[in-house]
């Protein structure tokens, strides 16, 4: 008699039924977030230490798209992250890019929040569309408290576009703080009013995480009734480039807006000007230094006439613009010495006859009586 043999597919296949009936995982990491229509993330470990690390896979991601993980506190993959990224280990996080297909896989390190646990790994999108994904994870030595209740009272939804208004003057083209006002229209899509909502308005530049203020409307909103509100944004002193201005409350993100700041050109003038005009100033000033500490003339205009090193020799050479021999000015005559009646004229090439300068001894005049030379009348006659 020969015993029956069951195939072994046959024999396999009601277990695989009952754990597909049943829900039970096949394999996988040890936390895993899936959304029905989203992105996935897979943890290599379910609990570590601080010091610690683990690694994060992801799947189904919008190609090329850059994601920041954290490890956050005080939160659940099914009521997500309730103190916003102010509840995570934001100087411990890491940023990673998927690749074509939107998979992607990082290391990071487990630190602790700064609130307590529950905790998650929370892995969101920074630039584009908004998108993120949550999974268990248990920090190590971390205090763990109860979460504190889900409100069942109003909740809000944005129903416009988000829109910043205003514009920069000339104080903010030289580096003041560039200010807007974020304008949306929300709506109560709960049972019950809200009163005075507070609203996080947070601005992010790159990949830094967003820098959160809190800013509360005054009023009510009724269920079923809508409202237009509008907040202020404020940037640091200088700030410039593209920077992304987010609105959440209640833990949950609203809107995003991307706002592009001019840079300050002001600024760059101003240096540039600085840069010529403190050259000029110390040349200026080195000009007045050196005009007061340089020599002067003296009163009569003349300069201070130097000392010849050779006397001597400056005295027997003829002066400049001296006369010499025949320029040469007459000496007056010693003491007690006849003097002619004639001047010596002071040009050799006139004979002391044919001078005509001697006209003071009245040689061009009429000639004198008692002159031997001259002939009288009586004798011409």
């Amino acid at each position: 008699m020969r015993s029956a043999r069951i195939p072994a597919a046959a024999a396999v296949a009601p277990v695989l039924a009952l754990a597909l009936a049943l829900g039970a995982p096949l394999g996988g990491g040890a936390g895993t977030a899936v959304a029905a229509d989203g992105p996935a993330v897979t943890l290599s470990k379910s609990q570590a230490g601080t010091g610690g690390s683990l690694t994060v896979t992801g799947s189904g991601w919008r190609s090329r798209a850059m994601l920041m993980i954290l490890i956050c506190g005080r939160s659940t993959p099914s009521r997500g992250v309730s103190g916003g990224t102010d509840s995570c280990a934001n100087a411990d996080g890491r940023a990673v890019t998927a690749d074509a297909e939107g998979d992607f896989s990082r290391r990071v390190p487990v630190a602790e929040p700064p609130v307590p646990c529950p905790c998650v790994v929370r892995v969101a999108t920074i630039t584009g569309k908004k998108a993120e994904a949550f999974a268990a994870f248990q920090v190590a030595g971390h205090s763990v408290e109860p979460l504190p209740p889900e409100t069942t009272g109003g909740r809000l939804s944005v129903l416009t576009d988000t829109e910043l208004r205003g514009a920069s003057g000339l104080l903010t083209w030289f580096g003041a703080p560039a200010t807007r006002e974020l304008v949306l229209t929300v709506g109560n899509v709960g049972a019950s009013p809200v009163e005075n909502p507070v609203f996080q308005v947070g601005t992010s530049h790159g990949v830094y995480a967003p820098q959160w203020e809190d800013h509360q409307w005054h009023g009510t909103i009724e269920p079923g009734r809508k409202a237009r509100v509008s907040l202020p944004v404020e940037l640091a002193a200088g700030a410039h480039g593209d920077y992304t201005v987010s609105l959440t409350y209640g833990g949950k993100v609203l809107a995003e807006h991307p706002w592009n700041v001019g840079r300050p050109w002001g600024v760059t003038l101003f240096w540039l000007l600085l840069c010529l005009v403190v050259p000029a100033a110390l040349f200026r000033v080195g000009l007045a230094v050196v005009d007061r500490f340089r020599p002067r003339r003296t009163a009569s205009g003349r300069r201070s006439r130097r000392r010849s090193p050779l006397p001597g020799l400056t005295r027997r050479l003829p002066r400049w613009g001296a006369s010499t021999g025949a320029h040469a000015e007459p000496r007056p005559s010693p003491a007690g010495a006849r003097t002619t009646s004639r001047t010596t004229s002071a040009l050799p090439w006139f004979t002391p006859d044919t001078d005509p300068g001697a006209t003071a001894a009245g040689a061009l005049s009429a000639p004198r009586e008692d002159s031997p030379t001259t002939p009288t009348r009586e004798g011409s006659a």
